[in-house]
């Protein structure tokens, strides 16, 4: 059984230039192209596989994550990997996103205020990932402690993918996480 990704927040921020480079990338070509609308691509390795996508180029479509969710359906059957697995080299942010995991790693803090980077194991789309954050004043004591008491942790913030790597930017809501207790 393969995971399917019906998360609109999600979809709805996948950007169309990463879905390009995607398809590009893993053998698709674009067909046809109505500007400011929709791109056709297909893939035809095999005479019985000619296959089409249809990349909307506006993420301002209403319809966008539903356009996107078809996609994922077609890239999963094509490819047969999980559409987790799809997305996870498609995503490039997610606003607002709450991360849980660990404190993997503490920077040399800033000399001139109370902050410093740290690296947190965490979970992005059902894959465990480091990412990368600062923390100022109280969150970066707490991490110091989770970190030293291998404690769990949750926090909110922006979560970009910059290379291969996440950084969770406006890092917020820096917390222990107490639900692993219960």
């Amino acid at each position: 059984m393969k995971a399917i990704v019906s998360d609109g927040e999600v979809l709805s921020h996948l950007e169309p230039s990463a879905v390009e480079a995607y398809l590009k990338a893993t053998g698709w070509h674009e067909l046809n192209r109505i500007p400011d609308k929709v791109s056709v691509w297909t893939r035809d390795t095999f005479s019985e596989d000619k296959l089409k996508v249809y990349l909307p180029v506006d993420q301002e479509f209403d319809d966008y994550a539903r356009r996107m969710y078809e996609l994922m359906e077609t890239l999963e059957k094509a490819e047969n990997r999980s559409q987790l697995d799809i997305i996870s080299e498609l995503i490039t942010t997610v606003p607002n996103v709450s991360i849980q995991g660990t404190v993997m790693q503490i920077y040399t803090p800033n000399v001139d205020q109370l902050s410093g980077k740290i690296i947190i194991f965490g979970v992005v789309i059902d894959k465990l990932r480091k990412i990368e954050t600062e923390l100022f004043n109280h969150d970066y004591i707490l991490a110091i402690k989770a970190y030293q008491e291998r404690l769990p942790i949750v926090c909110r913030g922006d979560l970009i993918k910059e290379d291969s790597c996440f950084v969770l930017k406006n890092a917020h809501s820096f917390a222990l996480d107490k639900s692993w207790k219960n």
